[in-house]
């Protein structure tokens, strides 16, 4: 059984239905991606998760309408302002920072999707200023408000995972966005669809 998480049920309603494939909708952020996610592996035992939905591209990295394959997530703006250490008592560490499995990148890497990195934010970015500066600190391709925490409940559950991201629209002002959430979710369920067959298979 593979469980697929996704925000809410409308990003995925292109997805062909299939049995093996369990989907929960968390709702939207990161907390309740990763109470939902936690939530689900501990009821059941799952042979792999999926995050899947749409998402925003940094532009010049991919287009609306594109599906992105997320390698790595980034919890952004965590820690110290500015991204400074942070030093904390007996050595403990800020985890921000979470790889999808390198096996089912592995598995997904006939289906030819293009590959990038992703940032988990709290809030849509709506400014250029915002999406200049999160783009030179973070390098990234793709904005999410869930990836960090379903593929970092899966880690800590030790439960592979993988995201995708169907993009809907671009990093920065609304007025330029070019917000279309039928593109993203039609390019988020065909990759979803390419990438479910290679796993339940």
């Amino acid at each position: 059984m593979i469980l697929v998480v996704c925000a809410l049920p409308a990003e995925l309603r292109f997805l062909t239905k299939r049995d093996g494939i369990e989907i929960a909708a968390a709702g939207v952020g990161p907390v309740e991606a990763a109470i939902a996610t936690t939530a689900a592996l501990a009821r059941q035992r799952y042979s792999a998760v999926v995050n899947a939905g749409i998402g925003g591209a940094f532009r010049e990295r991919a287009k609306v309408g594109d599906a992105v394959l997320v390698t790595a997530e980034t919890l952004a703006d965590f820690g110290l302002e500015g991204g400074a250490p942070l030093e904390l008592p007996g050595g403990a560490t800020l985890v921000d920072r979470q790889a999808a499995d390198e096996g089912l990148v592995g598995r997904c890497v006939p289906l030819g999707l293009r590959h990038g990195t992703g940032i988990t934010v709290s809030s849509v970015t709506t400014t250029d200023a915002t999406a200049a500066r999160l783009a030179a600190r973070y390098d990234a391709d793709i904005e999410s408000m869930e990836g960090f925490s379903v593929l970092r409940a899966a880690a800590v559950a030790r439960v592979p995972a993988l995201q995708i991201r169907g993009v809907s629209n671009y990093v920065g002002s609304r007025a330029h966005a070019e917000w279309d959430f039928t593109a993203g979710a039609r390019a988020a369920g065909a990759a979803l669809d390419a990438i479910l067959e290679r796993l339940v298979s």
